[in-house]
């Protein structure tokens, strides 16, 4: 048997000093790749813009993170998941048995 290993609870991102590996892939505040650079001067540029470093994909080598503002990415992740609970169908049921009516199917 393999060994446990404890997993990250699903949509919990580090940010900023919790970030441990280095180098990192970063991507700016503007969408635009920064290339791979150590965490240090990631945390710095992140410092210079007032932003946080966020990492979005910890499962690739190496990790991608992003200097944005946290609390917004936060916002707009709950609301995109509250958006798409909104709209889901809901299916109505009806049963029919032998003895249900002509009249009754109809309605």
């Amino acid at each position: 048997m393999g060994k446990w290993k404890p997993q990250e609870p699903a949509g919990k991102q580090r940010i900023n000093e919790q970030i441990r590996i280095t180098p990192i892939r970063v991507i700016g505040a503007d969408g635009s790749q920064l290339g791979i650079i150590p965490t240090e001067e990631a945390m710095r540029l992140a410092r210079a813009a007032d932003l946080d470093l966020v990492e979005v994909a910890p499962k690739e080598r190496p990790p991608v993170c992003r200097i944005m503002d946290y609390g917004k990415f936060k916002y707009q992740q709950k609301k995109r998941q509250h958006k798409g609970h909104s709209h889901q169908v809901k299916i109505k049921e009806i049963r029919v048995r032998p003895k249900t009516g002509n009249h009754d199917i109809q309605v």
